[in-house]
This record gives structure tokens, sequence and C-alpha cells, in this order.
């Protein structure tokens, strides 16, 4: 890895935090002087909203600041962001505290008042051991079609990026339209195969006389209408990676053919007398119950254990709100250009809008609505009508604050008591609440244990 490049300061984004407005402007001053790019807050409230919206390279905090100080603020960092390298300025009097803060993984700490190149120096080295870690986005290229910033997606990319690594085969969970697909393209885009060819086929989308020709092959004359030799997405994909979206919907038939295929690791053609051997990953993705699939005989069992090596699951874009906004405002950026449209941006009422509706077709859906509205724009913003005609409500059916609360806190509580097969005391346990509280709970919802237990 060229450090060097990755160190350009031009690259770069620090976040700097503290309430003193002469310091604040001085500190900017110097580093973008230096060629950084600079953002400034006064408070460590506002440092974590920034960092939710864009996160930077590096944070560059006061360790005394207005309610939440920055040790504080290192803390909340640390928790969901925890390669984000921190550096502390310190007066005199709280060096112990920034000394233990190093001890807990502060990156480092300056006294005041310090040294210019001192800080620039501390800088520089921060930045280095962050792009010696992979953590800039600079590595990121693998997953740049997937836009997220919730923890669920996050811990879900470094999961697909360990087993990208290796040649196992990974079947994907989700549910339609919640990106499926780009999961397994930025698994391969990951992969020591990613120079190769990437092949998907949707096995629910294609008849099964033309299934297994597509998958496989044929030669000239095997079946009426076969005029010339087909060699099959299998040996398209030689080398690289075939991602057989819906494997769920094969037909039994089908199912066992592709379980010769991948335990012989050759292919044979329909009409032909002779295999061909083949270097192909499988990735595969679903959106049915594959264990209730394999008990009424639908799906092969044998098969599912060749598929199912590794397993990710995808949640839901209900699953994942927080990432609503980001999608939305990536997806009107895209779109603008194809369009032609002079649109900013949503208004924050549309925004809020998209936020708390209900999406049942998940990304897909979400990604269509935005499309709508980009083409429907006669304003700079979207407004709200525009949003809310797209998704068919009524104005009154967009959630309020409180209601969007007590809908999450709801569905947390019965994802809990499905997980503990209704029992309150785990599921209080896993809350962090105790007993009695969890009782409230469940009596304010009008919940029962019992509606969770065995068959019920």
């Amino acid at each position: 890895m060229n450090l060097a490049v990755l160190l350009e300061p031009a690259s770069a984004h620090v976040l700097v935090v503290d309430d003193d407005p002469d310091l604040l402007r001085l500190l900017s001053l110097r580093l973008r002087s230096n060629g950084y790019r600079v953002s400034t807050v006064d408070s460590a409230e506002a440092a974590l909203a920034h960092v939710a919206v864009e996160r930077p390279d590096l944070v560059l905090s006061d360790v005394r600041l207005p309610g939440r100080d920055g040790l504080a603020l290192f803390d909340e960092l640390r928790a969901h962001y925890p390669a984000l390298p921190v550096i502390l300025l310190t007066a005199h009097g709280t060096i112990p505290d920034a000394v233990a803060a190093t001890a807990r993984g502060v990156f480092g700490y300056l006294t005041k008042p310090f040294d210019s190149q001192a800080l620039l120096a501390k800088i520089r080295q921060a930045l280095t051991l962050s792009a010696a870690s992979g953590d800039r986005d600079d590595g990121n290229a693998w997953r740049e079609e997937i836009v997220c910033r919730s923890q669920c997606m996050v811990e879900l990319l470094e999961e697909a990026r360990l087993v990208a690594a290796s040649d196992a085969s990974v079947l994907i969970h989700g549910e339609s339209g919640s990106g499926k697909e780009l999961l397994a393209r930025a698994i391969h885009r990951a992969s020591p195969r990613a120079a190769k060819p990437f092949v998907a086929i949707n096995c629910g989308a294609i008849p099964e006389a033309l299934l297994e020709s597509e998958l496989f092959g044929h030669e000239k004359g095997a079946f009426t209408g076969a005029t010339s030799r087909h060699s099959g997405l299998f040996q398209a994909a030689d080398g690289g990676t075939l991602f057989l979206d819906e494997i769920g919907d094969m037909p039994l038939p089908l199912q066992v053919k592709l379980l010769r295929v991948l335990q012989e690791r050759a292919v044979r053609p329909v009409g032909a007398t002779v295999s061909v051997a083949i270097d192909v990953r499988i990735l595969s993705a679903t959106h049915r119950d594959l264990d209730a699939a394999m008990r009424d005989g639908t799906f092969r069992e044998d098969l599912f254990y060749r598929l199912n090596v590794v397993s990710l699951t995808l949640p839901s874009l209900d699953a994942r709100r927080e990432d609503i906004p980001l999608l939305a405002t990536h997806f009107l950026k895209l779109l603008v250009s194809k369009y032609r449209k002079q649109v900013n941006g949503f208004a924050p009422d549309a925004l809020e809008a998209l936020a708390t509706s209900a999406w049942p077709g998940n990304v897909r859906q979400l990604y269509n609505v935005v499309e709508q509205v980009c083409a429907l724009a006669t304003s700079p913003l979207i407004p709200l009508s525009l949003v809310q005609r797209a998704l068919r409500i009524r104005g009154n059916e967009v959630l309020s604050y409180a209601e969007a609360k007590l809908r999450f806190e709801r569905d947390y509580i019965v994802q809990l008591l499905k997980l503990t097969d209704g029992n309150v005391s785990d599921a209080a346990r896993l809350a962090d609440r105790n007993r009695t509280e969890f009782y409230r709970l469940l009596q304010k919802h009008e919940l029962v244990p019992a509606m969770f237990r065995g068959e019920g």
C-alpha cells in the first residue's frame, strides 16, 4: 500500500471540536493552510451529529467542552466507529484524564499551548495508521454501490469482506428488493476472482425448459430451436463468480443436476456426451424460507448444505431506517443527471416522510419512489406533496416522532419475545431492563408472552 498517496492532505477530512471560537478559527486556518479539508463544531453533540452525516478521517477535540466533554465524545465515537482516530487537546489539569483515555484507545493528546508542527505530525501519524488499517474510503471501492451508515449494515459488510477472501459458497438471505445482488457483486469485487467474470441469473424468472440450457449450455440440435452451440453461464463465469438469485425457486430436477455440477466441478451441456471442467465460485440468494422448503420436499437438503457454507442476511430497509435519508439523497444525485433536472435535494418534511414510511419493497421501492419524484419535480427542492403522491399516502398517514417511537418499541419487544420463545426473564435481560419494567411494556402494548411460546 502506498501510504504517501493515502496521506495527501486534500484527501483527508478533519473534524475539529472546541467551544473556544478563537482557537477553533486558528486550528481551522492552520489545517486548511496545510491542505486538509476541515469541519468545525463547538460541542460534542454537534460533533456526533456531524459524524452521523459525514464521517471524517480524524477527530481533533478539546477535552473541556460544554455538556458532554471530549472524553465522553471519544467513548461514543469509539462505540460506533472503532477505527476512527481521535486526538485530544488538553490543559495541564486534565493530563491524567487524557493519559487514561489514551489507554482506552484515544490516538494521542497534545497539551495547550501546543506546537503547530507537533500537531501536524500527530495528525499525519494518525492518518497513516488509519490508512494502513484499510479503514479509509480508498479501500471501500469493492462496496461502492452499497450506501449505508447503519450499524447492522456495517457489521454485515465486515463479514462479507472477510468471506470474500475465501472461496466458500455463500447463501444470501433477504427480502425482495433488499439488495442481494449488490451484496453478491461486492463480495466478488473483494475476492481474488475480481478480475474474472461475475455472471448473475434469476432462477425464478426463466422457465424450467430454458433454465437448464442457460446454466449448463447445449449442443447444436440438442432440442428444437437449438440452431447453434451455447456454452451456458457456468462456462461464461469460468474463473469468476456465478450468482444464482432466487435459488429457492429452482425446480427439483434442476437442483439434482446443479448438485452434480458442484460435486464434480464439471458441467455437461444438454445433448453433449463429454463434461467440461469449470472453476466457478457460487453465490446464491433467496427470499424464501429454505428450512421450510426442505421440510415440505421442495428443496434438496444436500444442495442446501453445498450452497450454505456461509450465510449472510440482509436487513430490510425498515430495519435500517437511518440509511433512508442517505440512500434517498444518493439516488437523487444519480437521477438528476438522467432526467436533466435542476434539483438540489429534498425538503426537510419530504425527507422525514421517506424516513418514517413503511417500505415493503425495500431499497428497490425507495429507488422507484425517488425516481418518480425526480421525474415530476418542478422546483429545486422535492416537496412533501410529491413524496406523498409517490408513496400513495395521505398527509396525515406520515408517522409522527411519537408514533414512530411507539411502533419501534412494539416491534422490538415482539422481536425479543420471538427470539426467547416468550420467556420474559430472557427477553428482559436482552433488553437490559428489569422484569417489572418489561411487564409494564408488555401491558402497554397489550402483548401476552404465551402468544410466543411453542406452536403459538
